[in-house]
């Protein structure tokens, strides 16, 4: 069964099956590209790994209050309450270190064994504030100041998207291509859950012939394999949650289908 939507399809954003639709994804451009690009490059799949603590770690709440007793200290003074000491500890929830693996693309020239495109595809940790973001933002920052083209991918509406001069355009998806010889400029392809993603290809050295990339029909393909048709409720609202205008919009594509 195909995605119901003509774009990207925000069930897929659920964080219960974003890691499953970042491999497919990575998976399934390197498998497009890498004929497209022989004999000259090679696509690598590269891993990091993120130490994070999450983002929702709590303390917790005991069931019950501390009791407390009033003691008269004398006559004319004010009472004054006092907790009485507790003899059994309260539970609470700590940090825990947890290893995140996210893969990403590497376009290298055979011959000079240099990296000419890296191909990132943005995960939560990415995106929300703390060590993650921090991590990933230095080494965009040092990608975008060598010689390496950046092609960045972000399929996710939560969370503040990376840094760009946008004059102001916002939209739900974006994917940025930046070339390491036009900067500070750089194609930004900005699309909203309504729209189709658009195609775009994929840089390289000068005078090479540079494959175009469909990830709308890569996404449809996803979807297939990976049967999300049989894993998504599409009775349930969205999650991440949808904004009022695209919460009506994806209403009414599902009943339409059938599917509400």
């Amino acid at each position: 069964m195909p995605s119901p939507f003509p774009g990207m399809n925000p069930y897929l954003e659920n964080h219960n099956l974003w890691p499953s639709v970042h491999h497919f994804l990575i998976s399934k451009i390197a498998e497009f590209l890498s004929p497209l690009l022989r004999p000259k490059y090679i696509v690598a799949v590269e891993v990091r790994v993120y130490e994070t603590y999450g983002e929702n770690l709590l303390v917790g709440i005991p069931d019950v209050t501390v009791g407390r007793s009033q003691t008269s200290l004398n006559p004319t003074s004010t009472n004054v309450t006092v907790a009485e000491p507790r003899s059994q500890p309260i539970t609470v929830e700590i940090p825990i270190a947890e290893s995140i693996r996210q893969g990403y693309l590497e376009i290298r020239d055979v011959e000079k064994k240099e990296v000419v495109t890296v191909i990132e595809i943005l995960s939560p940790v990415n995106k929300r504030p703390g060590d993650g973001r921090e991590a990933y933002t230095a080494k965009r920052k040092k990608i975008l100041g060598s010689l390496t083209h950046l092609v960045e991918i972000d399929f996710l509406r939560n969370w503040q998207a990376m840094p760009f001069f946008s004059n102001g355009i916002e939209s739900d998806y974006r994917i940025l291509v930046c070339r390491s010889d036009r900067l500070p400029l750089a194609d930004l392809y900005a699309f909203n859950l309504q729209d189709k993603i658009p195609k775009f290809p994929i840089p390289l050295k000068s005078g090479d012939e540079e494959p175009v990339l469909d990830l709308q029909n890569l996404l449809h393909n996803i979807y297939d394999i990976a049967g999300y048709d049989l894993q998504i409720d599409y009775s349930r609202e969205c999650v991440p949650a949808l904004s009022e205008t695209n919460a009506a919009w994806v209403d009414e594509v599902l009943r339409e289908q059938g599917l509400r």
